[in-house]
C-alpha cells in the first residue's frame, strides 16, 4: 500500500514556467515520507539528496553497497572511493553502512526500500515503466538495478521531463518502448506537473501542474487527466 500523501484538490500554477531539474528535486523530496528507506536512481533523481531535510529521517539506500547516505560531495569532501551507484562522490551520514553488492541486492529485491526514484523513456497511464531500452537497434541498453527497484520497493516515483525533445508525451496510454516494469509506478514528476498513475482504475490523476493547466496538458498528450 503506498505511504503517499495525497493532496486536498489539484493546483495549477499558471503563473510560471515548467520546474527545472533542481526545483523538480525538491519538490520529490518534500512529498517522501518521513522515515522512508529511499534509492535514488543514476542520473536526475540523485538530485533529490540534496533536497532531503536533516531532520526528515530518511535513509539513503544506493545498489553499490552503501546505506545513511549523504549529498553530493562538494570540494574536500570529494573522496574518489566514497560514490553512489553512478560514480558520483557522495557523502555519508552518520551510522552510515557499507555491505556487498548482492547484500544490496537482496534489500532491493526484497521489498526492504519504501521509496525508489528513477529516470523514465516512458511511463503509462496503468502505471507501467519502461527506462531500459528505447527499442531502436542501435541504441544501448542499460537496464542496471531498475528492474529490482521496481518490483521491490513500495512506491516508484518516476522524475522525468513530461515531453521528448520532439515534443512526443513519455506519459502515455500505453508504453511503446520495451517495459521495465508492469504496473509499478504510483507517482511521476516532471517539469510540467505532478501525476498520480495506475491504482484500480489505471488512470491518470494531476496532482499539480506548472506553467500549463489540465486542460492544456490533456490537450498535449492526449490523455484524459482527471483532477483531485
Amino acid at each position: 500500500m503506498s505511504t503517499l500523501v495525497l493532496p486536498s484538490a489539484t493546483t495549477e500554477h499558471t503563473d510560471r514556467g515548467p520546474l527545472d531539474k533542481h526545483e523538480l528535486a525538491a519538490i520529490i523530496a518534500r512529498d517522501i515520507p518521513r522515515g522512508s528507506y529511499v534509492n535514488l536512481g543514476i542520473g536526475q533523481p540523485t538530485l533529490v539528496a540534496d533536497h532531503l531535510a536533516p531532520d526528515a529521517g530518511v535513509v539513503l539506500h544506493t545498489e553499490n553497497g552503501m546505506l545513511n547516505m549523504g549529498p553530493a560531495a562538494q570540494g574536500d569532501e570529494v573522496d574518489p572511493d566514497l560514490t553512489n551507484a553512478g560514480k558520483v562522490p557522495v557523502t555519508e551520514l552518520p551510522g552510515a553502512a557499507y555491505f556487498h553488492h548482492a547484500d544490496s541486492f537482496a534489500m532491493m529485491r526484497g521489498g526492504h526500500l519504501d521509496v525508489c526514484v528513477l529516470g523514465a523513456y516512458q511511463v503509462a497511464a496503468n502505471g507501467d515503466l519502461a527506462n531500459w531500452h528505447t527499442g531502436a537497434p542501435d541504441a544501448i541498453p542499460a537496464v542496471g538495478g531498475a528492474m529490482d527497484l521496481a518490483i521491490g520497493a513500495k512506491d516508484v516515483l518516476v522524475m522525468m521531463t513530461l515531453f521528448s525533445k520532439d515534443g512526443t508525451a513519455k506519459l502515455v496510454e500505453a508504453c511503446t518502448y520495451p517495459l521495465t516494469g508492469a504496473a509499478c509506478v504510483s507517482r511521476v514528476y516532471t517539469d510540467h506537473g505532478v501525476f498520480a498513475v495506475g491504482g484500480p482504475d489505471a488512470g491518470v490523476t494531476v496532482l499539480e501542474t506548472y506553467g500549463a493547466s489540465v486542460d492544456e496538458l490533456a490537450s498535449r498528450t492526449g490523455l484524459p487527466l482527471r483532477r483531485l
